[in-house]
C-alpha cells in the first residue's frame, strides 16, 4: 500500500523516507492487545541444569505432576527463581556477536576508562553484577582481546551496523572453548563487562546473540522438517529449533486441547539446537503444547507454556497446536486430490488480480446461508450473489484472486465475535458518528480485522471456518475455498506477513521470542525490538527466520494449493532471502509461482543499511514484482500524509490537475503504462526525451525495474480510501454519480491497460466505497461491506471511525450528505460492465501485457507528446510486428481525463486503419458512447475520443 495506515499491521512507506510511530498507531495497538511495548514478567528462569537457589515453586514443577499442572494451568510462563537484581533488567545491549567467537562493541558505549575487556556468563551474573564494583569471584569470565577489522565480518558486520562502528572484540583460541562450550555459553546470562585498572565493572552490556546462534547453529537450517509428524507405522514425533533452551517438554492434550494427560520429555542435538521427543503411538487429531525453560533478559529464568510456532492448525484462539498430517485423506474435501488447477500464468504479466478479504466477500451476502456468511465456505456457494460476479469476472478475464491474510492471526475471536445491530447502523444518517460509534465500541470483540498480525504462520485462520475449536475443519474448509475458485478459473493468492510478529517478549501471543529470546526479532541499538513496522518486527536476515520463512510458503504451495503471493512490507526482507524462497516454491509447486510484494524502503534497513532489502530500487533483475506508486499517485493526486487540505486540493491525473502538476502527472503515468522500465525513452511535455529512470518521482526514478513483471500496477487496494472516496474530496463537489463512475472506469482502464502486473481491489469495479474511511482495518463489517447486488457502494453509511479520520470529518461531512454523489444501482451495474469489458479487451490482446522489456522498447510509443501537446490526454501505440498471438497488426490506447471531447492528430507513421476493438465496438458494451463518439477520420488523421474515457483502437 501506499498510504501508511497507522496501525499494527501498515505504518509503511511509500519513498525511502523515515516513517515514525503514531500516537494513533500505539493506541490502536494497545487496544487490540498487541504489544508495542512488551510486558515483563516478574521473573523467569536460570541456565544451569539444577539451580541451587531454584524456589520451591520451581523444584514442584519439575516434579512430573507440576510439569503436568503447568501444561493445564492458567499461567503461559511459570517463574524458576528470583527476579534478577536491578541492576542486570537495567542493562541494554549494546554490543553483538558477529560469529560464535567476536563480538563488536557499539559506538555508543562510553568505553574511556576500560583497562580490560571481559565475556562474563552463568548463573551467578545477573545476581551479583554491579556498576562501579568489582565483580564478584563467583561469575565465571573470559578475556577478550582485540579482534580483526570489521570489514572482514562481511555480511554480519552489516546486520549488525545498527550499533555503530565501535571496537571488534574475539575471545581466545583455548581448547576449552569448543564450539560446544561455546553453545552452553549461550544457554543463560551473559554480558560484555568494561573493567577499569582496579577490577571495577565500568562497562555492563547484554549481547545481541543472532550471528553468534547463526554460525553455532547453522545446521538447522537445513536441517529436516520442524514441527510434528506421524511415522509409520505408528509414531508421533516433535522437533523444536531452541538452542538456548535449558529444558524441553511436550504436553500431549486430548482432541480440541483436552487436558493434557502425558508429559514427554525432549533431547537436544547439541550440533542444530534442535529438540527431539517421540512417543510411539499415532497421535493425530489429538493437540499439543511445549515447555521450555529459557532465559529472558529482564526476568532470569522461565518455564513458558508455547504453542508450535510451525503449527499446521490450532484449537480455537490458538491455544493449542494440533497433530495431523496435511496429506491425511481425512483432511480432504471430496474432489480435492487432483483437483484441476488453473495453469500457472507463462509470465508474471499474465496475471489480472483482485485483492479480496475472506470475510468482506460474503459477510453481507444474504444469498449465502447464515452460518457461512463471512467463512471459506461461503466461496462454495455457487449460485450466491458473490460467486455470480466472481463467475463473470473470471470469465471477462480476470485470472487471480489475491486474499487478504488467512493465516492464523491474533485480533479476532474465533468463538463469539459479534457485531453492531445493523437497524441501528442503517437508521443513522449519512453524516452521523452514530455509526463509527458503535463499531468502534465492540472492535476488540467483533468479527472483523484485516489480519495483518500474525499469530502462527502455518495454520489457517479459525474464524473464517465453521467451527473453530476442531483443527481439522479449517484445513478441509479452506481448501473448498481454494478448489471453489480454482473451478472458476481463478487461481489464488495469498497475502503474507513474515516482516512482524503480532507480538515479542513475554507477551502470551509471543510464539517465536518466548522460544529463543533474542533472535527471531530484529533489534535496535539498545536491544529493544524494532516496530517500524508498528509491530514487533521479525529479522528474516537470521537463518531460522528465513527458514520459517520459506518452510512456510512451500507448505501453503504444497499442501493447499495456493498459486501465488503478495508479501507485505517486503521490503524489510532481504533480497538473497526473498531469490532462496522463490526457487523453493518453484519447486514445491513444479511450476511458476509468481511473487510480488510492497517493496517500501523504510525503517532501521532503510537503503541497505543492514542487508540488499527486497525493495523497489534493489529487487530489479530478480523477476519479484513489487507495488509502485509512480502510476497510483500520479493518477489520484494523494500521497503519503497529505493533511486535509493537501488531500481536497492535491490533484491527480483523473481528477483535476492543472498546469504544471498536469504535465508532470502525465509524464510518470506514460512511464507506468510502459511497465514502468528503467530504459524506456520518454518524451516529455517541454519536449526534453529522458530514460525513465531519468524521470524524477519523489526524489527516485519513475522507471525501475528492468522487466515489466517486476512491477504491479494499481490505483487502488485495501489501504487507504478507495479510489471512490478519493475522488469524493478531488472532485468538484456538482460532479454526477454517471461521471464519476466514468472516471473509475478510466482509472481502472491506467491499470489493466498498463505494461505489467495489473491489480484491482474487490470492488473496484462497482465503485467501492467505504464512506471516506482512511483506515478501515478496524472498522468493521459496516464500513467494509461489498453488496453483490449491486444496489448500494458504501457510500453515506456514516462518518468513518474517528481514530484516523476525526480530521477529515468536517470536509467529509457534506460531502456524505450530497445525494447526487452516491451512485444508483444503474449507475453501480454500468461500472460494473464497463470493467468487465477492462477484463476482455486485457485478455483479448496480447500487445498489452508483452512479457519482456526488449520487446516492449522494440514495440510501445506514445503519440501526441511533446510541447504543445494536451496533458490530459494520453495515447500509447503498440504495433505487432510479428509478435506471437496478436491478431491484430497494432493497438492504439487513449486515455482522455478531460471533462471535453479529446482529439489526437497522428503523425504518418502512426496512421493505419484503426478500429474500436471489438469488444468496445460490441453492442453488449457498456460504454455505449465509444461506438458514436470514438472514431478514427482517416482524412485528418485524427483519432477522437468522448470526455473522461478510455478506448482502445486497433489496427490490421
Amino acid at each position: 500500500m501506499q498510504y501508511r495506515p497507522f496501525h499494527c499491521r501498515a505504518l509503511k512507506r511509500v519513498h525511502s523516507r523515515h516513517v515514525a510511530l503514531t500516537d494513533q498507531a500505539k493506541a490502536w495497538c494497545l487496544a487490540t492487545g498487541i504489544a508495542l511495548m512488551t510486558p515483563a514478567l516478574a521473573a523467569q528462569p536460570n541456565s544451569s541444569p539444577i539451580r541451587a537457589a531454584a524456589s520451591d515453586q520451581a523444584q514442584t514443577a519439575t516434579t512430573p505432576e507440576g510439569l503436568l499442572a503447568q501444561c493445564n494451568g492458567p499461567d503461559h510462563s511459570v517463574p524458576l527463581g528470583a527476579r534478577p537484581a536491578q541492576a542486570w533488567r537495567q542493562l541494554t545491549a549494546q554490543a553483538a556477536w558477529l560469529n560464535a567467537r567476536t563480538l563488536r562493541v557499539g559506538a555508543a558505549v562510553q568505553a574511556t576508562a576500560v583497562a580490560q575487556w571481559r565475556l562474563a556468563h552463568g548463573q551467578g551474573l545477573p545476581e551479583h553484577l554491579r556498576i562501579g564494583e568489582v565483580l564478584d569471584p563467583s561469575v565465571h569470565t573470559w578475556s577478550l582481546q582485540q579482534g580483526p577489522d570489521l570489514q572482514v565480518f562481511g555480511d554480519s558486520a552489516l546486520a549488525t551496523s545498527h550499533l555503530g562502528r565501535g571496537q571488534v572484540l574475539s575471545l581466545p583460541n583455548r581448547a576449552d572453548l569448543s564450539d560446544a562450550a561455546l553453545r552452553r555459553l549461550h544457554a543463560g546470562p551473559q554480558a560484555l563487562l568494561g573493567l577499569d585498572a582496579h577490577g571495577r565493572v565500568v562497562v555492563a552490556e547484554r549481547l545481541q546473540l543472532a550471528q553468534a546462534l547463526d554460525d553455532l547453529y547453522a545446521q538447522a537450517a537445513a536441517a529436516t522438517e520442524l514441527g510434528v509428524r506421524l511415522k509409520q507405522p505408528a509414531a508421533t514425533e516433535w522437533t523444536l529449533w531452541a538452542p538456548t533452551a535449558r529444558a524441553v517438554w511436550v504436553c500431549v492434550h486430548g482432541p480440541k486441547g483436552a487436558d493434557a494427560t502425558e508429559l514427554v520429555p525432549a533431547e537436544q542435538d547439541q550440533a542444530s539446537g534442535i529438540w527431539h521427543a517421540r512417543l510411539p503411538r499415532d497421535l493425530r487429531g489429538h493437540t499439543y503444547r511445549y515447555l521450555v525453560d529459557v532465559f529472558v533478559a529482564d526476568g532470569g529464568w522461565v518455564r513458558n507454556r508455547v504453542t508450535d510456532p510451525y503449527s499446521v492448525s490450532l484449537t480455537a484462539n490458538s491455544q493449542h497446536s494440533w497433530v495431523g498430517d496435511l496429506a491425511d485423506p481425512a483432511l480432504a474435501p471430496a474432489g480435492w486430490v487432483g483437483h484441476r488447477r488453473p495453469a500457472a500464468p507463462a509470465h508474471a504479466v499474465d496475471m489480472m488480480i483482485s485483492e479480496l478479504h475472506v470475510r468482506d466477500f460474503s459477510a453481507g451476502d444474504r444469498s449465502v446461508p447464515q452460518a457461512l456468511r463471512g467463512k471459506y465456505r461461503a466461496f462454495t456457494q455457487t449460485h450466491s450473489d458473490g460467486m455470480k460476479h466472481l463467475r463473470r469476472m473470471a470469465q471477462a478475464g480476470l485470472r487471480d484472486v489475491h486474499l487478504l491474510p488467512v493465516f492464523d492471526l491474533a485480533t479476532v475471536p474465533e468463538t463469539g465475535c459479534s457485531s453492531p445491530d445493523e437497524r441501528a447502523l442503517r437508521a443513522a444518517p449519512a453524516d452521523s458518528p452514530q455509526q463509527q460509534a458503535l463499531v468502534q465500541a465492540m472492535a476488540g470483540r467483533d468479527c472483523y480485522n484485516w489480519g495483518y498480525d500474525p499469530w502462527h504462520f502455518n495454520a489457517p485462520e479459525g474464524s473464517f471456518a465453521t467451527d473453530a475449536h476442531d483443527p481439522a475443519v479449517r484445513i478441509r474448509e479452506l481448501r473448498q475455498m481454494v478448489m471453489a475458485l480454482h473451478r472458476l478459473g481463478l487461481r489464488v493468492g495469498m497475502d503474507v506477513v513474515y516482516n512482524h510478529m503480532s507480538a515479542s517478549g513475554q507477551d502470551p501471543r509471543s510464539v517465536l521470542d518466548r522460544i529463543v529470546p533474542g533472535y527471531y526479532h530484529r533489534l535496535n541499538a539498545r536491544g529493544e525490538v524494532e516496530r517500524s513496522t508498528c509491530c514487533d518486527n521479525t529479522a528474516t536476515e537470521h537463518r531460522m527466520m528465513r527458514r520459517l520463512m520459506i518452510d512456510s510458503v512451500v507448505l501453503w504451495v504444497r499442501h493447499h494449493a495456493i498459486d501465488s503471493f503478495r508479501f507485505d512490507l517486503m521490503g524489510h526482507q532481504p533480497r538473497e532471502a526473498m531469490e532462496a524462497l522463490q526457487a523453493a516454491v518453484n519447486q514445491a509447486a513444479g511450476r511458476f509461482v509468481p511473487l510480488i510484494g510492497e517493496g517500501w524502503n523504510f525503517g532501521e534497513i532503510a537503503d541497505g543499511a543492514r542487508f540488499v532489502q527486497a525493495s523497489q530500487l534493489s529487487l530489479p533483475g530478480s523477476g519479484i514484482g513489487t507495488f509502485s506508486d509512480r502510476l497510483r499517485d500520479a493518477a489520484r493526486g494523494t500521497r503519503h500524509g497529505d493533511d486535509v487540505t493537501t488531500t481536497v486540493s492535491r490533484k491527480g491525473w483523473l481528477n483535476g490537475a492543472q498546469g504544471h502538476d498536469l504535465a508532470e502527472a502525465a509524464d510518470l503515468i506514460r512511464a507506468g503504462l510502459a511497465g514502468s522500465l528503467q530504459d524506456m525513452p520518454l518524451t516529455l511535455q517541454s519536449g526534453q526525451t529522458v530514460m525513465a529512470r531519468d524521470l524524477p518521482y519523489s526524489g527516485q526514478p519513475a522507471g525501475y525495474v528492468r522487466e515489466p513483471g517486476e512491477v504491479v500496477n494499481y490505483v487502488e487496494n485495501h489501504d487507504n480510501p478507495t479510489l471512490f472516496d478519493l475522488n469524493a474530496f478531488k472532485l468538484p463537489l456538482e460532479t454526477g454519480a454517471q461521471e464519476r463512475a466514468q472516471i473509475q472506469v478510466l482509472g481502472s482502464a491506467l491499470v489493466a491497460w498498463s505494461q505489467g502486473v495489473a491489480y484491482w481491489h474487490a470492488g473496484q469495479e462497482i465503485l467501492r466505497s467505504k464512506s471516506m474511511d482512511l483506515n478501515s482495518f478496524d472498522s468493521g463489517d459496516w464500513f467494509n461491506r461489498l453488496d453483490w447486488t449491486l444496489r448500494d457502494n458504501g457510500f453515506a453509511a456514516g462518518l468513518p471511525p474517528g481514530q484516523d479520520s476525526r480530521a477529515f470529518w468536517p470536509v467529509m461531512a457534506p460531502r456524505l450528505t450530497q445525494a447526487h454523489i452516491k451512485p444508483t444501482p444503474e449507475v453501480i451495474r454500468f461500472s460494473r460492465d464497463a470493467h468487465l469489458d477492462l477484463l476482455r479487451v486485457r485478455a483479448s490482446t496480447p500487445l498489452l501485457r508483452l512479457p519482456t522489456a526488449q520487446a516492449i522498447r522494440e514495440r510501445l510509443s506514445f503519440p501526441g507528446t511533446g510541447p504543445g501537446s494536451r496533458a490530459d490526454l494520453i495515447a500509447v501505440r503498440v504495433a505487432a510486428k510479428g509478435w506471437p498471438g496478436s491478431v491484430h497488426g497494432a493497438v492504439l490506447t487513449v486515455f482522455n481525463a478531460s471533462a471535453e471531447p479529446g482529439h489526437l492528430v497522428l503523425k504518418p507513421h502512426e496512421a493505419a486503419a484503426w478500429v474500436l476493438h471489438p469488444v468496445l465496438a460490441s453492442p453488449a458494451a457498456a460504454d455505449r458512447r465509444l461506438r458514436s463518439q470514438a472514431r478514427w477520420v482517416a482524412a485528418e488523421s485524427r483519432i477522437e475520443v468522448p470526455p473522461r474515457s478510455a478506448v482502445v483502437f486497433v489496427a490490421p
